[in-house]
C-alpha cells in the first residue's frame, strides 16, 4: 500500500511537468515567434512611432480599411456555408447561425491559443450536434486541406508571371534563402522523412492488437470518415462555388487594403495583379507559421512581398511598408478580439435560454 501510494506520488510531479511542457510546446513557442518576429521589425532606426502614426493620419483613406474587415467577415461566413455542405453529407444538420459562430470563434480562439481553434469549432458542433467528435474533426480537417491545396494552386498561378521579378530580387538579396533550399532539398532531410513513414507503417502492421494502436485505428476511420466526404457528397459544385468566393473575398480583402494608401495603390496600378498576388500568397503563407493570429510573420511576408515591387514607386520606403503592413495586422487584430467577444456572448445567451 505504501509502495502505491509511494508510486501515485511519484507519478503526478512527472504527468504534471509533461503537461506543463505540453502547453509550454503549444503556446509558448508561438508567443516567442509573434514577439520576436514583432521585436525584430520595431528595433531598427526606421521604427518611428510618431511618424507611422504621421502616415497613417495624413495618408491612410479609411474608408477601404472598412470594405478590407467587410470582405475579411464575409469571407468567414462563406467557410461557414461550405462545411455545411460538408456536414450535412455527414448527415450533421447544425443550424447557418452556429456554423457562423463557430467559425467566428475559431478564428478568436487562434489570437490567443494558436491552433487551437480548429479543435474548439469541432468540440461545439459536436456538442451540440451530438454527433462524434472525430468525424466533426476529419471534416474539418478537409475543409483546412482545401485551403491548402487552393493556396498551392494560386501560387503556381501566381509564381510563373512574377518568376523572373522574384529570382531578381533573391539574386540580390538570397543568402538565407539559398541556405533555406539547399535545407529542403537536402537528401537526409527527405530520407529522414521516409524512415519516419515507413516506421510507423511497420508498427501498424507488426501490432495489430494493440490497444494504443485499436485506438488509433479508431480515430484514423472517424478522420477519414469526415474527410473522405467531400469526394462523394452532394453539392460539389456548390462546394466549389464557395471555395471560390472565399478565396475571392480574402483577395479582395487585401487589395481593398493596398487601395487604402496611396503609394500602396500606386504600387498595384504600376505592377498589376500580379503583385497583389505575389503578395497574396506570401501572407497566406505566414499564417502556417505558428504565432497568436498571423501577428509577426505576416507584417515580414507583406513587407518582404511589397519590397519586390517597390523599386520604381519613389517613397514606398521599408518604414511605409512597415506602417501600411502594421495598420493591416492591428485592424485584423482589432476585429479578432471585437468577433470574439461578439460570438462567445452570442454562445452564452443561447445556452441560458437552452437550459431555461
Amino acid at each position: 500500500m505504501n509502495e502505491d501510494k509511494l508510486n501515485s506520488t511519484g507519478s503526478a510531479p512527472g504527468a504534471a511537468k509533461r503537461r506543463l511542457g505540453g502547453y509550454l510546446l503549444k503556446y509558448g513557442v508561438p508567443l516567442v515567434i509573434s514577439v520576436g518576429l514583432c521585436w525584430l521589425l520595431f528595433r531598427g532606426d526606421e521604427m518611428n512611432p510618431a511618424r507611422m502614426w504621421e502616415i497613417i493620419r495624413n495618408e491612410c483613406d479609411f474608408g477601404w480599411i472598412w470594405l478590407n474587415i467587410l470582405f475579411g467577415l464575409l469571407a468567414q461566413v462563406v467557410r461557414a456555408a461550405r462545411w455545411r455542405i460538408q456536414l450535412r453529407a455527414l448527415d450533421i444538420r447544425p443550424s447557418f447561425s452556429e456554423l457562423v459562430l463557430s467559425i467566428f470563434g475559431t478564428y478568436s480562439v487562434n489570437l490567443v491559443f494558436p491552433r487551437l481553434g480548429e479543435v474548439w469549432r469541432t468540440g461545439y458542433i459536436a456538442a451540440r450536434e451530438k454527433a462524434p467528435f472525430t468525424t466533426v474533426f476529419g471534416s474539418m480537417v478537409a475543409d483546412r486541406l482545401a485551403d491548402t491545396l487552393t493556396v498551392l494552386l494560386i501560387l503556381l498561378l501566381t509564381f510563373i508571371p512574377a518568376g523572373a521579378q522574384l529570382s531578381q530580387y533573391l539574386g540580390q538579396n538570397g543568402g538565407v534563402f539559398a541556405k533555406f533550399g539547399a535545407f529542403i532539398s537536402s537528401p537526409i532531410l527527405w530520407g529522414a522523412v521516409i524512415a519516419a513513414l515507413l516506421l510507423c507503417v511497420w508498427i501498424f502492421v507488426s501490432f495489430p492488437e494493440n490497444k494504443i494502436i485499436r485506438k488509433l485505428r479508431e480515430i484514423l476511420h472517424g478522420l477519414w470518415k469526415g474527410f473522405a466526404v467531400v469526394v462523394k457528397m452532394p453539392g460539389k459544385g456548390m462546394w466549389l462555388l464557395y471555395t471560390v468566393l472565399l478565396w475571392g473575398c480574402y483577395i479582395m480583402s487585401l487589395y481593398c487594403a493596398f487601395r487604402s494608401f496611396p503609394l500602396t495603390a500606386e504600387l498595384l496600378e504600376v505592377h498589376g495583379l500580379t503583385a497583389l498576388m505575389v503578395c497574396f500568397v506570401f501572407t497566406s503563407v505566414s499564417m502556417g507559421v505558428p504565432s497568436n493570429g498571423g501577428i509577426g510573420p505576416y507584417q515580414w511576408a507583406l513587407i518582404f512581398g511589397i519590397a519586390l515591387f517597390s523599386a520604381d514607386i519613389p517613397g514606398l520606403t521599408h518604414e511605409y511598408a512597415l506602417t501600411f503592413a502594421n495598420l493591416v495586422m492591428g485592424v485584423q487584430t482589432l476585429v479578432l478580439i471585437l468577433q470574439g467577444l461578439l460570438t462567445f456572448g452570442c454562445i452564452a445567451i443561447l445556452n441560458r435560454k437552452n437550459k431555461l
